[in-house]
């Protein structure tokens, strides 16, 4: 059985859950990090077991390296998410994909031509909560789905955003929307399918910074169905995120990893979860389990293996930035965005 060598990219807080994960996958091994820093480099590479460079490109000409973990901040998951492609190593990028949907194209564009594996982390999509709920929208069992309700009622502190320079600005982090409310709307977008048009309306009401950390849309999606977003970063004391859908045959309520309410013809409500999900992190963004990181990372490796599509793969990171940016597009504009118009 062949085992696939790893490499990661950027060992900052959220590179824990990448590492946990690959240390956990039997034909995973993290062959080598990077990381700007070099005690923090060579700390982890101790603790790892694994080769060290402070220069990423260092790491890209690493023969034992097939996929890479990028886990950088936002701002740089497109340039060096190009080099890491043009590399030849596959690439799973943490969220967002990128910070503009062009760039996000462009790397979509790039893993294509080179026939390379890109994808983005959106790991609670293997929650089983949301893998039942899809397989029951998929089914018909909701019948007409008529509304998608999606909120991110985080909390953030000051402190958060001050720890460093590149924390809520719109070019390296982006606000509630494009940082934590991605994974909802992932979700929304997974269940729901392509979106017709959006009116949107974003602000900054209780943070010095520059990216919104609060925002709100009303979504019309091909279907017929409705949706709402709301996701923020001021909400105290931070509340999970809740997913909630609503067919002429059928409700289902999620928050955070709990089934609130089912009503589902024909199919039973499935039983309570008990593993910790990755729900969590209201408050505190490193408050999550990793088992939904390495349920992703296995999903890429098996994919590999048999040639199949990944579960997530870059166009889905690529159709969430779309729709952060209509939404952004619209509040500016202070209109409903339609896709067949005045799309981003």
């Amino acid at each position: 059985m062949k085992r696939w060598g790893f490499g990661l990219i950027g060992c900052g807080s959220v590179a824990d859950f990448h590492m946990n994960a690959i240390r956990e996958i039997e034909q995973a091994e993290l062959i080598a990090i990077s990381d700007r820093k070099e005690h923090r480099a060579k700390e982890v590479a101790e603790r790892e077991g694994c080769d060290w460079t402070t220069d990423y490109r260092q790491l890209l000409d690493h023969p034992g390296v097939d996929i890479v973990c990028l886990t950088t901040s936002s701002g740089t998951h497109a340039s060096i998410g190009k080099e890491v492609l043009m590399a030849g190593k596959h690439l799973i990028v943490e969220k967002p994909i990128a910070m503009t949907s062009q760039q996000a194209e462009e790397l979509v564009r790039l893993a294509e031509d080179k026939g390379l594996i890109l994808s983005v982390i959106s790991q609670r999509r293997f929650e089983p909560q949301h893998q039942w709920v899809k397989q029951v929208v998929a089914e018909g069992k909701l019948g007409k789905l008529l509304l998608v309700q999606i909120t991110a009622p985080y909390y953030r502190t000051q402190e958060y955003y001050d720890s460093a320079d590149w924390r809520g600005t719109i070019s390296e982090d982006g606000g509630a929307l494009m940082n934590q409310g991605i994974h909802s709307i992932d979700l929304m977008l997974w269940m729901a399918g392509e979106v017709s048009s959006v009116y949107g309306q974003i602000a900054t009401q209780t943070h010095r910074m520059e990216a919104e950390d609060m925002g709100l849309a009303i979504i019309k999606f091909a279907n017929g169905a409705f949706g709402t977003i709301m996701a923020s970063t001021s909400i105290k004391p931070g509340f999970q995120p809740a997913l909630s859908l609503y067919g002429d045959r059928g409700s289902i309520q999620i928050e955070g990893t709990s089934i609130k309410h089912w009503t589902v013809e024909g199919v039973d409500q499935p039983s309570e979860i008990t593993e910790s999900g990755s729900g969590g992190g209201v408050a505190d963004p490193k408050s999550i389990s990793n088992l939904y990181h390495r349920l992703q990372l296995t999903d890429v490796i098996e994919a590999l293996e048999t040639g199949r599509e990944v579960a997530v793969p870059g166009k889905d990171g690529l159709r969430a930035v779309e729709l952060v940016e209509a939404i952004y597009k619209s509040s500016r504009l202070g209109k409903e965005i339609t896709r067949d118009k005045d799309w981003i």
